[in-house]
């Protein structure tokens, strides 16, 4: 993965999460055992959104986030935008959403349209980090609030055997059980390794001109919440 161009790693992005859209919410809830659904809580949470507040879902995926922002906030403006198709039309079935075709390093939204921006594993999978990141800074308005739920590689400890034998041979074999394509359960743990540490996607923030960033991680450091501020200059 780590050799292919920008343009080649979205359309085989693209192709995975297509073959995998139906059974997504399955294999999440398998994966974590569940947790997805507190760290997507507690994402939403953080972002303390407002009645009238314009919030961007970027990745959106099948919904689960806009949905929760939504039963904690109902009287936001949702906008819920992914590149998928297949993604957003197995989401459809789980209920309405106000849904976009969107490419993230290409938002087609003026500047300073949102109040929050938030993406649930995403970041890892774009073709270029930084040309996101900076997407996500200019639809924010000034003091705008984004949120990253993403997958980390976690640090070196006792539990590191126990978490790369998860990740290489427990996912893919519950993948192509539960949606019979293990390909795309191997890019899981492959994508993940292959991505920043938590403290350096959190520079990488920082360096794409968000303020007060920072990051907190959860199930055995795999998974981790970053968050930052657009300033108001």
């Amino acid at each position: 993965m780590s050799q292919l161009t920008g343009e080649e790693r979205a359309r085989y992005v693209h192709t995975v999460f297509g073959r995998v859209a139906r059974r997504y919410n399955l294999m999440n809830r398998l994966m974590t055992a569940g947790q997805d659904i507190r760290w997507r809580r507690e994402v939403i949470q953080r972002l303390q959104l407002k009645p009238g507040e314009r919030l961007l879902d970027l990745g959106a995926g099948t919904g689960d986030l806009g949905r929760e922002a939504l039963r904690q906030q109902p009287g936001i403006h949702l906008v819920a935008a992914d590149f998928s198709l297949e993604m957003m039309l197995a989401g459809r079935e789980a209920g309405a959403l106000p849904w976009l075709n969107a490419d993230a390093l290409r938002l087609p939204f003026p500047d300073k349209s949102f109040e929050a921006v938030v993406s649930g594993f995403l970041m890892r999978n774009v073709g270029g980090l930084d040309a996101a990141l900076r997407e996500q800074q200019r639809v924010l308005k000034p003091g705008g609030r984004m949120l990253i739920l993403e997958t980390t590689r976690p640090r070196s400890g006792i539990f590191s055997p126990f978490v790369k034998f998860h990740m290489r041979f427990i996912i893919p074999w519950i993948g192509a059980l539960i949606s019979g394509n293990r390909e795309a359960y191997r890019y899981l743990p492959d994508s993940s390794e292959a991505f920043l540490s938590a403290e350096e996607l959190a520079g990488r923030m920082a360096a794409a001109g968000f303020q007060k960033v920072g990051f907190q991680r959860r199930m055995a450091g795999t998974i981790a919440i970053h968050w930052g501020e657009k300033n108001y200059s």
